[in-house]
């Protein structure tokens, strides 16, 4: 059974289309990432699934249920974390998380496992408002868990934190994952997608225009780079290696998208011109570039300069 399946979801609001036309299906033990650029609809979708915005055409299944009862069935054994944490800010943690648990119905017991998991339990009696922004993002996400859900859905989990913090969300997202639970979530932060997720979903312009496992998406050509002499005479050169497919030009390298990996031959065809290669190595194609490639999205300066 899977957790979440989508049919031709559409969102319309007056003469935008937001979501158009979007199916995919998220497996039970996958990390899902669902990417795209600002305004591409992922937000709009999240709130489709979590019954905050009512589709257009289209349906979708969570755990297998459907329907208005079904879906409201399911959503009992879903956690969600929308980007801003909403607490009340004069109350500690633990009473944060106790309104929390009296409104989903669920045991007190609960909730010092919940903060144990995402590392609050001594900061437990702490005021909301004294907490960093990371701690924010970890009680959310502890209040998340405190329904023992299937699915958790987390919209930019990590948004504006610094590296300490976004570690610590991915250690968080990481662990619940090896207690079974299947995650969904939207983030423009690429190079921790990389790391963290399973399979990933690609939006542009409120269509899935890629979706497949993170492995398959980095495969395919093979990427190497190379130095030697001026960069563009070596890059027109290796231009007209029959197995490239295209070339170009980054930092101090030449960087060059190959049909095979056989860099022995591209290395006797360069030498065989009278040029010297002082590097050449394979490199790992990054989920950022073929985001880029796919998107046609330039990535936000703070996004970029985090890597």
């Amino acid at each position: 059974m899977s957790v979440i399946e989508t049919y031709g979801l559409t969102k319309r609001f007056r003469r935008q289309l937001a979501v158009d036309s979007v199916s995919f299906t998220v497996e039970p033990g996958q990390i899902f990432g669902f990417l795209g650029p600002n305004g591409s609809g992922k937000t709009t979708t999240i709130g489709m699934l979590l019954g905050i915005v009512t589709p257009t055409a289209g349906s979708f299944r969570l755990l297998g249920l459907e329907g208005r009862r079904g879906l409201h069935q399911a959503r009992q054994q879903v956690g969600a974390t929308l980007e801003t944490p909403n607490f009340h800010p004069y109350l500690s943690g633990r009473e944060n998380l106790t309104i929390v648990a009296n409104i989903k119905r669920v045991p007190h017991d609960r909730i010092d496992a919940a903060l144990d998991t995402v590392g609050l339990l001594d900061r437990a009696r702490d005021r909301f408002s004294a907490y960093s922004l990371g701690m924010k993002q970890r009680l959310a996400l502890a209040a998340t868990m405190l329904g023992d859900p299937k699915l958790i859905i987390l919209d930019e989990p990590a948004n504006g934190l610094d590296p300490e913090g976004i570690r610590e969300i991915r250690e968080i997202i990481l662990r619940l994952h090896d207690m079974g639970r299947t995650i969904f979530l939207s983030s423009h932060l690429l190079w921790e997608v990389e790391r963290t997720c399973t399979h990933v979903a690609i939006l542009r312009k409120g269509r899935i225009i890629r979706q497949a496992s993170v492995r398959e998406i980095l495969s395919g050509t093979v990427t190497a780079g190379i130095r030697g002499g001026n960069l563009e005479t070596l890059r027109r050169l290796v231009m007209e290696y029959p197995r490239t497919v295209s070339t170009s030009i980054q930092e101090d390298m030449v960087v060059v998208e190959l049909r095979d990996d056989d860099l022995a031959a591209l290395n006797a065809f360069i030498a065989g011109r009278g040029i010297h290669l002082s590097h050449l190595a394979l490199r790992q194609r990054s989920l950022e570039e073929v985001f880029i490639e796919l998107t046609g999205a330039q990535l936000p300066e703070e996004v970029a300069g985090n890597r």
